[in-house]
């Protein structure tokens, strides 16, 4: 049976789990797969720590670029995150045509374009499942599943910590800070949690989704980004009075100029698939135009599922370097024409507005009168007095309405005299995909 040498840069979470993966399951793979991976050498800052299984140390190295270079390793699997030394380790490894495997969300929503050229240009492919959901097979959807679709929308919850976090919130009505600090404790958060809680991770992920359905390469910075710090007990219990739940949500669909993307909390309908999605599950409704909608759904990160992903990678990645006329799908190839991204406030839909506002006469009049002079229509409204009495908590449903509306309102309401704090807006989703 034909070998193919594998090398592993990076020796963390993820790695530990692809290298034991490797070593533990060689001949089930090679069984299922016809050809048989095999380790040729690890590369990690730290060679000592205990990963809870011997390895032989002949194949252990700090020197990553070594091991990129040699001959031996005709796939090198990449595992180090980042955009830094990933991105120079990957470069290296694809223009010595050497397949790549990686579980870098981040390199690929950066210089993904730069990566699929460079491979492109080598002759050699990119694998990239575990980017996206952890252990959920969504990348393969997409490529083969539902290839012969036009991707109508997607939507998901991509990120295991900001929904943990939200999901303690709603459970145990606390705050925002105890559930993070119950994240880091249970391992769920990092010490510094902030790409998953102002929702850099999910647009990562959403940027690499969103790339593979409508053929444009993604930039993140064209990814409208809100986090979940400005979420409170209040507002999951509002929601939950209204029948919603709120969630975390990526989302991409077209628009007759482009393409809308975006990252936001959502009050998502409480009967809805995604509502139910809790924890640190992450979640992936994708419609397509011949399929209607389809679900795929798992734990999002973690050793296991992630190795799983990545294994599943190299067997693929070693099965193509035996068979080069094998079939591979489009990635980042780039569709021409002009094109425009667009912020979720572009398209028509209800919100959410909690407003702070001071215990006056008149002063819920005043606001009102506001949102009519930019056009949005209350759909329904509830004040909720403080302790205090001197302000109170209002509640505005908003009708339909073009978001930018919106925002112009919410700008001129909150430099008020009357408003004590800014007015928090969240975005109400009702799955219509309607656009200006």
């Amino acid at each position: 049976m034909k070998e193919i040498g594998v090398g592993v840069l990076g020796w963390g979470t993820v790695g530990a789990g692809v290298v034991e993966g490797l070593l533990r399951r060689g001949d089930l793979l090679s069984a299922r797969a016809g050809v048989r991976p095999v380790l040729r050498g690890v590369a990690d800052v730290d060679l000592e720590r205990d990963r809870g299984y011997a390895v032989d140390r002949s194949l252990l190295t700090t020197d990553a670029a070594a091991l990129v270079d040699d001959p031996r390793i005709e796939v090198v699997v990449e595992l180090i995150g980042g955009v830094g030394i990933s991105r120079e380790l990957v470069l290296r490894a694809l223009e010595r045509g050497k397949t790549l495997v990686t579980a870098n969300k981040a390199l690929l929503a950066t210089h993904g374009p730069e990566l699929f050229s460079t491979a492109r240009a080598r002759g050699v492919t990119i694998h990239f499942e575990a980017s996206v959901g952890g252990g959920i097979p969504v990348i393969r959807a997409l490529q083969y599943g539902l290839i012969a679709n036009e991707i109508r929308s997607i939507y998901g919850i991509l990120n295991g910590t900001s929904n943990y976090i939200l999901t303690r919130m709603e459970i145990e009505n606390i705050p925002f800070d105890r559930a993070l600090r119950k994240a880091q404790h249970a391992g769920y958060a990092e010490a510094d949690p902030t790409l998953d809680i102002d929702g850099h991770d999910t647009a990562h992920k959403l940027a690499i989704l969103a790339t593979l359905a409508y053929g444009r390469a993604v930039p993140t910075d064209a990814i409208a980004v809100c986090g979940i710090r400005s979420v409170l007990p209040a507002d999951i219990a509002y929601a939950r009075e209204l029948g919603y739940r709120i969630k975390l949500l990526a989302s991409a669909r077209p628009h007759p100029d482009g393409l809308i993307v975006g990252v936001q909390p959502t009050f998502v309908p409480a009967d809805h698939l995604l509502a139910s999605v809790s924890g640190v599950f992450n979640a992936i409704l994708l419609d397509g135009d011949l399929t209607g909608q389809t679900m795929y759904y798992g734990r999002g990160a973690g050793r296991e599922p992630t190795a799983s992903a990545v294994l599943s990678d190299i067997v693929e990645a070693a099965h193509r370097r035996v068979s080069a006329d094998a079939w591979l799908p489009p990635c980042f190839e780039a569709r021409r024409g002009p094109f425009r991204w667009l912020a979720p406030d572009e398209s028509v839909g209800r919100s959410y507005l909690r407003m702070t506002l001071k215990d006056r006469p008149g002063i819920l009049a005043r606001v009102a009168q506001v949102l009519g002079e930019h056009g949005v229509s209350i759909a329904s409204v509830v004040q909720k007095e403080t302790a205090t009495g001197r302000q109170v908590a209002v509640i505005i449903i908003t009708h339909e309405t073009p978001g930018r509306q919106v925002t112009r309102a919410m700008e001129e309401i909150d430099r008020l005299d009357c408003v004590g704090a800014p007015t928090a807006r969240f975005h109400i989703e009702d799955f219509k995909n309607e656009v200006l």
